[in-house]
């Protein structure tokens, strides 16, 4: 895990360093100065026709300003600055897609040349075996996934409990009392569970700190697809109406529901998976986990000969690890400091403080009345 913290770190860098102005070299033969991933085209065109690095979307669009996004943009960053052709792939039949839908996405991803294949979320499972196990050439790299046990598969998950600890605790020391969570999934995926349970321990323990009862709206409803929708963001006005100061909106195009009831009623949101700050004034901040960045240091392995060392594994990233936290760079919180978030962050590094990953406890206490709504 040290390890990989600085190769982490590392990357990050090199993606810092494109912004300096890194040019890459694709197989198209043409020179482009890159300086994030905005700067990459989603699509490009494949002089061989061929396509080296592949993704496949999780439910949702790949343009969600979340998980779909953030992990592309670390996939078409790391291969364009290493002159790799790349492609993107959906699913057929969006937030329907089955699990045959996923094979058949990896299935012409391999077709087409994939020397990598990059899957976003744990739905993919069942399909990424099946996949992996008819092209064993290729190397599956499976975010929110685990280990299949086979040798061409790398999974990586995130200690999302992590993230949501900082991010409701840091929401209660702001002195915000009324608090709600909206999670995608339907209550099934497990990245959503651990970010929803942190957030309310986080929320919980500075309520304690502080002599407050906090009350926390929790929902797993208008979330199954991680989609957004009118009904979620007629729930989230009746929220906003209702008292909730802030809601951690957690399950990727989720967030465009939640982010319209916050803007229409002056409150606000959390974001998730990246700092989602840049796409609305209502966010106060978000609970990050370094999906681009994982994407692209496992990419990378499977170049540089290091491959066996999360092949036929999984490894389980966290804040030791450089892959959990809060944005600093683009602070809003008056109330509760950088400072003292770093101090937070040193101890869950250290292990002074431990967070809770089971996300069977969660439950009201004394500091925190939660409400579920179904």
């Amino acid at each position: 895990m040290k390890k990989f913290l600085a190769v982490i770190l590392s990357v990050a860098m090199v993606i810092a360093l494109a912004a300096c102005g890194k040019t890459a070299t694709t197989n198209s033969g043409a020179k482009t100065e890159y300086k994030t991933a905005d700067d990459v085209p989603d699509s490009m065109t494949s002089k061989d026709g061929k396509y080296e690095v592949s993704f496949v979307t999780d439910v949702g669009q790949l343009k969600d300003k979340s998980f779909n996004q953030g992990t592309y943009d670390g996939v078409k960053l790391n291969a364009a600055q290493n002159g790799r052709s790349y492609k993107y792939y959906q699913p057929a039949n969006g937030d329907q897609a089955t699990d045959d839908d996923r094979y058949d996405a990896m299935k012409a991803a391999a077709e087409a040349g994939a020397k990598v294949i990059v899957c976003a979320g744990f739905m993919q499972g069942t399909a990424l075996e099946k996949a992996a196990k008819e092209f064993p050439e290729v190397k599956f790299v499976f975010i929110d996934g685990w280990s299949l046990g086979l040798p061409n598969v790398a999974g990586i998950c995130f200690k999302e409990e992590q993230c949501g600890y900082f991010a409701g605790y840091a929401a209660v020391k702001e002195g915000y009392t009324n608090l709600g969570f909206c999670g995608g999934g339907g209550g099934t995926n497990p990245a959503c569970c651990r970010y929803g349970y942190g957030f309310a321990q986080g929320a919980e323990a500075a309520a304690k700190e502080l002599g407050k009862t906090v009350n926390l709206n929790y929902s797993w409803a208008y979330g199954a697809s991680f989609s957004a929708s009118m009904e979620l963001q007629t729930m989230a006005e009746g929220w906003y109406q209702n008292g909730t100061e802030v809601i951690f909106a957690c399950g990727g195009s989720m967030f465009s529901s939640i982010a319209a009831a916050a803007s229409a009623n002056d409150k606000y949101v959390i974001g998730v998976d990246s700092d989602q700050s840049f796409d609305s004034d209502t966010v106060i901040t978000s609970a990050l986990k370094g999906v681009g960045e994982a994407a692209a240091w496992a990419v990378a392995k499977a170049y540089d000969g290091t491959w066996d060392e999360i092949g036929n594994n999984a490894v389980s990233l966290g804040a030791a690890d450089g892959a959990t936290g809060l944005p600093t760079a683009t602070w809003k919180l008056k109330n509760y400091k950088v400072e003292d978030y770093q101090k937070q962050l040193a101890d869950v590094v250290s292990g002074k403080l431990v967070i809770d990953d089971n996300y069977e406890n969660l439950k009201s206490s004394e500091n925190l009345n939660l409400i579920i709504v179904e």
